[in-house]
């Protein structure tokens, strides 16, 4: 077996953490239970959060291999039921920030007999003789539960062969790897001998596909199946646009280190010390004279050492010039661009002061234009340095005041849950009050306007809701809806079977008719109301390729749909109306969610990974955004009836924003 690790832009965010942990058997009773490899990654990670992965891979490590008469697939069930435990005393303790946030495999090898489970978006390949299987679509998976906490279940098992490739990848590495038909040229790559070469090979193909890889983060954990095992290679890329800061250290350390210099001898000088006579009537001090050694150097310039020698400093002297010269030329390169852009800032603060929008677009080009040299701002000496940060904060800040930023340092808290009563994933606003629930288990927890808070009993595990009429329509998987009025929940009823295999993703309703996203299968699913709580047979309201890029959903009369991609379109009667894309700063990463009604003017689009919430009119336009440090585990939102609130949950925190 021979494992490889490759680690892409290992620093690239703050907010995510990621790692891979192999653990080979130590002696001959942890050898019966084969090798154990992790690989993990934490999205929106807040400082508390940076040895979460460690601590996480060392449980299941510890009690993977306490009981070595276990077979490993028993071994592996009673580790992960003790890693729940563990992960329900984190929870209960209070932090519950890597809840919704957790991605993690974890994988066992013995005898070409592999077991398997995972958590969240890593994604798990057999190559095998030219063919690519993924083998965790297997992988049955369970709802967590949370009383008490569930996140590892099934596992799934099976026989391997000799030269099988497994590659376990982290979801943006994954994508990128298909995207580029990576995987299909790793399993090209020959099993020989020693590892080294399978290494070089792996770069190598990776480097053939660097610049489509610089902006990937993540792990791509590799293990070939030998008969033979043999130690792990690990090689961490951090692929960066920036330019590295040249070193003559690193560059002539090694040579110098292979010179073998002559030796010199300085034989030590024996100094003879006359004597002094003076004369007290006249005085007069005679000069000493010294007699110095003759230093025997026995350098020879036919000496091919010393040639050397000589060669190189003349090789160091002249490189230190040059570069010198280079560098001037690169600051004088970079002055003109920054010189170039402060025009460009000057002419949109012109526009500025006209109220043209012309100025939006002009500070946008400006800010691009400023990413290649900020990013080298470590490289510049300190006056340019200074002169690129005062730029850059000054394009910030009108750009931010031109897209409507506002920055709450201290945002109103308005109730706060305990974690052993209730841990909360989603929500909505009804008449005042504040409904809770999550689908990784049962109850509705309801927050009135007093910031008083209740329990509503259910046996029911609920993914979404929606108010209709004078009540609340809950959702339960796979296709019951549950109705609650005045703190009552009705008999559940059952929709239609749309199709096969269907995997509701998000639900809206519109004049009592649902609206369901299917974005597994490409579908935006209607059912007609028909009265008295009852609903008709299912029509295929839209399918296409396009809608297994959405993300969220919102009806207001027409439908609304969030896309991967951050642009949000518009559909009515089943037809494509029109795309928002929207010109933002700072530049959209990642939008979550977005909603509408049609009692609301506006389109509310919540984004975590930046800390914000944006408010847009239906024609794009930014009206307003509110940001804070404070929002580090955004979950989801609710908006008031007629906007004047918004409601956003935060962990374990709800936070009121009034527009």
């Amino acid at each position: 077996m021979k494992v490889f690790e490759f680690h892409f832009n290992p620093k690239a965010r703050q907010d995510l953490i990621f790692e891979s942990f192999c653990y080979d058997p130590e002696n001959i009773y942890e050898r019966r239970l084969g090798n154990l490899y992790m690989v993990g990654f934490l999205t929106n990670a807040l400082p508390q959060n940076v040895r979460f992965l460690n601590n996480l891979a060392k449980t299941i490590k510890d009690r993977y291999y306490k009981n070595a008469s276990a077979k490993p697939e028993r071994s592996l069930r009673e580790t992960l039921r003790k890693t729940n435990e563990y992960l329900e005393k984190i929870a209960k303790e209070g932090d519950v920030t890597w809840l919704g946030n957790l991605n993690f495999a974890v994988t066992t090898f013995k005898n070409f007999e592999l077991n398997f489970t995972k958590v969240g978006d890593v994604k798990i390949y057999l190559l095998r003789k030219g063919q690519i299987i993924d083998i965790d679509q297997k992988l049955k998976f369970e709802e967590i539960e949370p009383y008490p906490l569930k996140i590892f279940g099934n596992i799934v098992s099976g026989k391997l062969s000799e030269k099988d490739i497994i590659l376990v990848l982290t979801k943006e590495i994954a994508a990128s790897f298909l995207k580029e038909n990576l995987l299909a040229k790793i399993s090209q790559i020959p099993i020989t001998e020693p590892a080294k070469n399978e290494a070089r090979k792996i770069r190598e193909v990776l480097n053939s596909k660097k610049e489509q890889l610089l902006e990937t983060k993540g792990i791509c954990l590799l293990i070939y199946l030998t008969k033979e095992t043999l130690a792990k290679e690990r090689e961490t890329l951090a692929l960066s646009k920036s330019w590295g800061v040249f070193s003559f250290k690193k560059v002539f350390l090694p040579l110098i280190k292979k010179i073998r210099l002559p030796k010199i001898h300085f034989p030590k000088p024996s100094l003879k010390v006359p004597q002094i006579k003076l004369n007290i009537p006249k005085p007069k001090l005679s000069r000493p004279r010294i007699n110095l050694p003759k230093l025997n150097l026995k350098i020879f310039f036919s000496n091919k050492r010393a040639v050397l020698i000589s060669f190189f400093i003349f090789i160091l002297i002249l490189g230190f010039f040059l570069f010198q010269k280079q560098e001037e030329k690169r600051l004088i390169n970079y002055q003109k661009q920054l010189n170039q852009i402060k025009e460009k800032v000057t002419q949109a603060e012109n526009y500025l002061i006209a109220n043209n929008k012309k100025a939006n677009s002009l500070l946008n080009e400006s800010w691009k234009d400023m990413s290649p040299i900020s990013s080298l701002i470590s490289s510049f000496p300190s006056d340019f340095a200074k002169e690129v940060s005062d730029l850059e904060n000054k394009i910030s800040k009108d750009l931010l005041r031109l897209n409507k930023m506002t920055e709450i340092n201290d945002p109103q808290l308005i109730f706060e849950f305990k974690a052993r009563d209730f841990i909360p994933q989603k929500m909505t606003y009804f008449n005042g009050n504040l409904y809770f629930f999550t689908p990784y288990g049962e109850n509705v927890f309801v927050v009135n306007q007093n910031g008083e808070g209740k329990i509503l009993a259910i046996k029911k595990k609920i993914s979404y809701a929606s108010p209709l009429f004078s009540s609340i329509l809950f959702f339960v998987k796979p296709n019951q809806l549950v109705n609650l009025a005045n703190e009552q929940f009705g008999e559940p009823v059952s929709l239609e079977t749309p199709y096969p295999e269907f995997n509701f993703s998000d639900f809206s309703n519109y004049q009592s008719n649902l609206y369901f996203l299917d974005n597994k299968n490409g579908k935006i699913v209607k059912y007609p109301y028909s009265g008295e709580l009852q609903w008709g047979s299912s029509q295929t309201w839209l399918e296409n390729q396009k809608a297994k890029d959405f993300k969220s959903m919102a009806v207001d009369g027409s439908v609304w749909f969030l896309s991967k991609n951050n642009s949000i379109e518009k559909y009515y009667a089943g037809k494509l109306q029109n795309t928002l894309d929207l010109k933002i700063f700072p530049e959209a990463k990642e939008f979550s969610q977005i909603f509408t009604s049609s009692q609301l003017s506006y389109i509310y689009i919540l984004e975590p990974a930046q800390k914000r919430i944006i408010i847009t009119n239906k024609s794009g336009q930014i009206v307003k955004q509110f940001q804070s440090q404070n929002f580090d585990n955004l979950l989801d939102f609710s908006v008031s009836e007629k906007g004047k609130a918004i409601y956003l949950l935060n962990g374990l925190k709800l936070y009121k924003i009034n527009p």
